[in-house]
């Protein structure tokens, strides 16, 4: 319903432009409050798990590994290849924010990534189909699904990876202004709950440590 009223406002926005309507009843219109945070953020026991079932030089591996330490959104993932790496780095412009020229994501290969897209075809993404094209993110999506459920990973998928890459951020003390030049958001708010959580957790584990000295 929610996706539905954003629609709706976008295209009467249109009409407004064109001087179809001279206003906007989408806009009047208030979401409904979704409770929860979303999709799940993997944790590091169902990271593990993933890999155990899908070990190296597997398709699965690979694109688990690519979000994981790029926290690249499905659009932007499916489109990375070696024309993204510049020296010991990794360059692309988000695909999400494209209008605007996109956000530029620069970010150090780390060496497990490294490891993975050594020796891999320069003439194709790194996530293309068996025929050398780009995959879909959907159909990426629905490739995870399988793996996760394979896995045994039912309430995993691939933008909770993205997620966790965020989180594995946060508990490594990067602050939100640095997860976000990693992951590409333009905004504090998604990124802060990651970073709130995982100080929250340390910040507990301090004080107990003090009660019980």
């Amino acid at each position: 319903a929610n996706n539905l009223r954003k629609r709706l406002a976008q295209l009467l926005d249109h009409a407004i432009a064109l001087d179809w309507i001279k206003a906007n009843p989408a806009r009047l219109v208030k979401p409904y409050r979704i409770e929860g945070g979303g999709f799940h953020p993997w944790d590091d026991g169902e990271i593990s798990r993933f890999f155990e079932v899908h070990e190296p030089g597997t398709l699965a591996h690979r694109a688990v590994t690519l979000v994981l330490y790029t926290g690249a959104a499905r659009v932007d993932a499916v489109k990375l290849g070696p024309w993204n790496i510049k020296g010991n780095r990794l360059e692309y412009r988000r695909q999400k924010s494209i209008r605007n020229k996109g956000v530029l994501v620069s970010i150090p290969i780390h060496p497990d990534l490294a490891e993975v897209l050594d020796n891999l075809p320069d003439d194709r993404p790194f996530l293309a189909t068996a025929y050398g094209k780009a995959r879909s993110p959907d159909g990426l999506g629905n490739k995870m699904r399988e793996w996760c459920d394979k896995a045994g990973l039912m309430i995993c998928s691939a933008h909770g990876l993205r997620k966790a890459c965020a989180r594995r951020l946060a508990e490594a003390g990067a602050s939100a202004h640095e997860i976000m030049a990693v992951t590409g958001h333009k905004t504090l708010a998604e990124v802060q709950r990651y970073t709130e959580s995982a100080m929250r957790e340390g910040l507990a584990d301090e004080v107990f440590a003090k009660l019980i000295s």
